[in-house]
């Protein structure tokens, strides 16, 4: 990596990435919706590390003007990680389809969308590496998050294509599959300790992936045991169980 673009960089898990980056002596570019409410990260980041941090408007929803983003992107960005969602409220996506859209919109087809440009931006530059954070619930659909789930099932099939497609063109695509993660998208729901990992972790594992080029990884290796159980469980037992 010499210059990394995090996607959804208000995110618990994009600031802890930032910061190890930043460490390591890498520039960034940082975009969220609202891209100056990261100015102060921008300013502790390039203080103590003396790396150049850059800012970005960026808005998921607005997948009709990505295509002009990326190509006003600086130039040099060698990897591009596509952190942002939204877990959403499951019961209120059942009877209101904003809600359902909303889902949708922020981890599949906005996801999509971005990243679409970005293997296009990389083609043209003849190298580069993709990250999307998907999710294990994504694995099978679960009463509890069906319309989180099935949006970052659908990503997470997009980016094994794209892995496939991109391949012979040098340009390498991960997918990051979280288990539980204590952030703001979680507060408030009771997570058991010991299959909760912390933002820091979770960059850790992400960036280890990154320089190893993996293809999928687990921030928690445990969660491939237990999604694979999960998914062995016969239907008709599995549609009983509240999970």
């Amino acid at each position: 990596m010499n210059k990394v673009l995090l996607l959804g960089a208000n995110s618990d898990i994009s600031r802890a990435m930032a910061e190890q980056i930043a460490e390591s002596g890498k520039d960034l570019v940082l975009a969220a919706r609202k891209g100056h409410e990261l100015e102060p990260m921008q300013k502790d980041l390039q203080i103590r590390f003396g790396v150049n941090v850059t800012l970005r408007d960026f808005d998921a929803s607005q997948v009709s003007a990505h295509r002009d983003w990326v190509n006003a992107l600086p130039d040099g960005i060698d990897t591009a990680v596509i952190v942002f969602g939204y877990l959403g409220d499951q019961e209120k996506a059942l009877v209101e389809w904003q809600e359902a859209e909303k889902i949708i919109m922020s981890n599949y087809t906005g996801a999509v969308s971005i990243g679409s440009a970005l293997a296009d931006y990389f083609i043209r530059q003849g190298k580069g590496m993709i990250v999307g954070i998907s999710s294990v619930a994504g694995e099978r659909g679960r009463g509890s998050n069906f319309y989180y789930g099935s949006a970052k099932a659908g990503f997470s099939t997009w980016l094994s294509g794209l892995r496939n497609s991109l391949y012979a063109k040098g340009i390498h695509v991960m997918t990051v599959k979280p288990g539980f993660m204590d952030t703001k998208m979680t507060a408030g729901l009771d997570l058991p300790p010991a299959l909760t990992s912390s933002p820091e972790k979770a960059a850790k594992q992400i960036l280890r992936g990154i320089s190893k080029k993996k293809n999928v990884i687990y921030v928690s290796p445990i969660w491939a045991i237990i999604m694979l159980v999960i998914k062995l469980i016969p239907e008709g037992i599995f549609k009983r169980m509240k999970l």
